[in-house]
């Protein structure tokens, strides 16, 4: 089975005037859609492992071929964070949280608006390309980290994430050039709060590798059966 490249759950230009267009289309139908050809080459010479997820093969990565673990690595890895980020934007997004994802990043940060500083503080500080997140840790505190290039918590240090930023040049260079900090602000205004609380959620119910798993497949219809109301 052939690792495909999910639809955007909106149009190129849903996110503007905060992401634009043109490099939503870039970011998705060229970067993304290179991961994804790419894990799929990698994958040609190992028939046995080509059903299973990116997720999977992530989770999995002790055990892989030492030949394809590079691969996996980038190629498994910007497909599984892409996948995920894709959906944490939304035109109708931004403003703050609401239930237990409010409560829970209050309990952990001090309020919405330390959060907010300590993330874009991690996201503005990662070196050359990579990722910011607010994942549940392996102690089920929520927390804020990094990785880099197209590393996962997930893969790097057993966290599971919640929301991710990504800030490789490719995604905000048109609009923003090396203003990094301005596309942070921009990123807050499209958060889909919506699903980063369905993401807690989940992980909460223990439902978190079917929700990975979902995420990495591009499978938003069965996240979607799964989470009605809570998505979008």
């Amino acid at each position: 089975m052939a690792h495909k490249l999910p639809d955007l759950p909106y149009a190129h230009d849903a996110l503007e005037p905060h992401i634009d267009a043109e490099t939503m289309g870039i970011h998705h139908g060229k970067h993304h859609q290179a991961y994804v050809t790419n894990l799929n080459v990698a994958l040609e010479g190992h028939p046995d492992l080509q059903g299973k997820s990116a997720f999977e093969l992530l989770i999995g990565f002790d055990a892989l071929p030492q030949d394809l673990k590079p691969a996996v690595q980038k190629h498994g890895g910007g497909h599984v964070n892409h996948s995920m980020f894709w959906t944490l934007m939304s035109g109708d997004g931004g403003g703050e949280p609401d239930g237990a994802l409010a409560d829970e990043i209050s309990a952990a940060f001090g309020s919405f608006e330390e959060f907010k500083s300590a993330f874009t503080a991690a996201a503005g500080g990662v070196f050359g390309s990579g990722w910011a997140w607010l994942v549940v840790d392996a102690g089920g505190a929520l927390k804020v980290t990094t990785t880099a290039n197209q590393d996962n918590p997930v893969f790097t240090e057993g966290s599971l994430p919640l929301l991710g930023v990504d800030v490789w040049e490719h995604a905000y260079y048109l609009r923003y050039q090396n203003r990094r900090p301005e596309y942070l602000q921009a990123f807050f205004s499209v958060v889909n709060w919506a699903q980063v609380g369905a993401h807690l959620e989940m992980v909460r119910a223990g439902d978190a590798a079917n929700a990975m798993q979902s995420w990495a497949a591009g499978q938003r219809a069965n996240t979607e059966a799964r989470l009605g109301e809570l998505m979008d």
